[in-house]
C-alpha cells in the first residue's frame, strides 16, 4: 500500500515539476524587470515603457553643471532678460522679461533600481530634444543687474558659461539678467516614460516617434509589496518538494 501511495505521489511530483519551473522563471523575469536589469528588459525593445529608479552616470560618467558646477547626470539652464518695454504715450510702463537662452544637456544618463550600484548594469536615457525634466532641482538662481556708467557692479561671470545659442529681440531698456539652472544629481529618484531601443549594445529609453520623452524628477517607486509571482513560485515549488520527498520516502518504506 505504501508503495502504491508513494508511486502516486511521485507521479504528482513529475506533474508539478514543469509547473514549478515555469513559476520560478516567471518570478525571475518579474524580479529582473523590477531591478531594471538590461537582460530582462531586452524583450521589451521597441515598446513604450515607464521605468522608475534612481539616476546614474552615463557612459562617460558624471558631469559638472555649466553654471553652478555641481555634480550631476543631467543639466539645463535658462537666461531671462528683464527689461522695460518702449513706453507708449499715456501707458503705464511695466517690466517684463524674455528668454534669451534655454539649454538642456543631451548626454545619455543611466537609470538603476533603488539600492543597486550606480556604476553597475543600467538602462540609459537619451534626453536629446526632450522637455526639461519635471520638478528638476533648481540649483542656481542669480540676478545680475545691467552695468551702470560710473557705478561698481558685480561681474557677470555666468554669461561666458552659458551653453547653446543666445538669441532674441532685445527690445526696450535692459534692467537685469536672471540665470537659472536645474540639475538631476546621481542617486536622485527619477521616472522615465519613452520607447526602449537598442543602441551600440546598450538599452536606451528614447522619445517615441509620436511623442516626447518624459522625465520626472523626485518620483520614487511605490513601497515594495508581496509579488503574486513570488507567492505562486514559492507555493508550487514547496508543493513539488513536499510531494516528491513524501513519495520517495513512502516508496522506500514499501520496498
Amino acid at each position: 500500500m505504501l508503495l502504491v501511495i508513494g508511486s502516486v505521489l511521485l507521479v504528482a511530483a513529475l506533474v508539478l515539476l514543469p509547473l514549478a519551473a515555469l513559476a520560478l522563471r516567471r518570478w525571475r523575469r518579474q524580479l529582473g524587470l523590477a531591478r531594471l536589469e538590461p537582460a530582462s528588459l531586452a524583450a521589451r525593445e521597441g515598446r513604450r515603457v515607464t521605468l522608475t529608479g534612481v539616476a546614474a552616470p552615463g557612459p562617460a560618467g558624471s558631469v559638472s553643471s555649466g553654471l553652478a558646477g555641481v555634480e550631476c547626470v543631467w543639466q539645463g539652464h535658462e537666461v531671462l532678460r528683464h527689461y522695460l518695454p518702449l513706453q507708449q504715450e499715456g501707458a503705464v510702463q511695466e517690466r517684463t522679461c524674455d528668454s534669451i537662452a534655454d539649454y538642456g544637456s543631451e548626454d545619455l544618463f543611466g537609470l538603476v533600481a533603488q539600492g543597486r550600484p550606480l556604476d553597475g548594469e543600467r538602462i540609459f536615457v537619451d534626453p536629446a530634444g526632450a522637455p526639461r525634466p519635471k520638478d528638476a532641482e533648481l540649483c542656481l538662481q542669480r540676478v545680475v543687474g545691467r552695468p551702470q556708467p560710473g557705478v561698481a557692479s558685480p561681474a557677470d561671470d555666468l554669461l561666458p558659461r552659458v551653453r547653446g545659442r543666445i538669441s532674441g529681440v532685445f527690445r526696450g531698456e535692459t534692467i537685469e539678467f536672471e540665470y537659472r539652472e536645474w540639475v538631476i544629481r546621481p542617486g536622485a529618484p527619477v521616472r522615465v516614460t519613452g520607447e526602449l531601443r537598442e543602441r551600440d549594445g546598450r538599452l536606451v529609453v528614447v522619445a517615441p516617434e509620436d511623442g516626447a520623452l518624459a522625465v520626472e524628477h523626485g518620483v520614487a517607486d511605490r513601497a515594495p509589496h508581496a509579488s503574486p509571482r513570488r507567492r505562486e513560485a514559492l507555493l508550487v515549488t514547496v508543493a513539488f518538494a513536499v510531494t516528491a520527498l513524501s513519495g520517495l520516502l513512502l516508496v522506500l518504506l514499501g520496498l
